[in-house]
């Protein structure tokens, strides 16, 4: 691949190791509506998914959950990540030494993937090129974030590379028209094969370590 004009990161398991946090939280949450669902089956059914993908999820299925749902979600994962919130080992480095635009683009609401940033020492890489799911009326897999996220930052989707950890932004960045890099550093590939999965959603390349983010054919960018 050419030096591209703009790069895109998701944020939780991209940015930050944030996504086994998260699904705990939901199982937690979910609980007080008599909903069973462990952290890996949160994990398989929204890894990469908005808050309302969950809310279509159960009322698709019969077990509706009320509104306030959204709100007592982002208590238990505000408080989870204050205690224990990491930036993924290495990726301060990465953006340290980037030369070329950057911004984020994540399913998350935009004061969680605030807050994220802010916690984890990584917000003034980005300032304020944050893009979520609430800019847009479909958010991943369908291609929408990361066209809003191009048009902003006035780039040729086919000049941009996503960094996803989801089959769901994979497939949502593919549809965009972009080359994207899956990533499988984060906690909750531990004991998954994310490559197969990265890979057989379109990503045209999966690495395993922010050390390894410049393939030795580019060098950086």
């Amino acid at each position: 691949m050419t030096k591209p004009d703009l790069i895109v990161f998701d944020c939780d398991g991209v940015l930050v190791d944030s996504e086994m946090l998260s699904c705990r939280c939901l199982s937690e949450g979910l609980k007080g509506y008599g909903i069973d669902l462990d952290p890996d089956q949160a994990l398989d059914l929204f890894l990469g998914r908005s808050v309302s993908a969950v809310f279509d999820h159960y009322q698709a299925s019969g077990h509706a959950i009320p509104a306030q749902f959204s709100t007592e979600l982002k208590t238990l994962v505000r408080a989870a990540f204050e205690t224990a919130l990491c930036p993924i080992e290495g990726v301060s480095s990465v953006l340290e030494g980037l030369e070329i635009p950057h911004c984020v683009a994540s399913s998350s609401d935009f004061d969680r993937v605030a807050f994220s940033l802010s916690l984890t020492g990584l917000a003034p890489h980005f300032d304020n090129r944050l893009f979520t799911a609430q800019m847009v009326e479909r958010g991943k897999p369908a291609p929408d974030l990361f066209l809003y996220a191009a048009d902003k930052m006035q780039t040729d989707p086919r000049r941009t590379l996503v960094i996803e950890d989801s089959v769901s932004g994979v497939t949502a960045a593919k549809a965009a028209g972009m080359t994207v890099w899956g990533f499988v550093g984060g906690s909750h590939y531990q004991s998954r094969d994310g490559r197969a999965l990265l890979y057989n959603a379109g990503a045209d390349r999966v690495f395993g370590r922010m050390a390894d983010f410049w393939p030795n054919q580019l060098g950086a960018f």
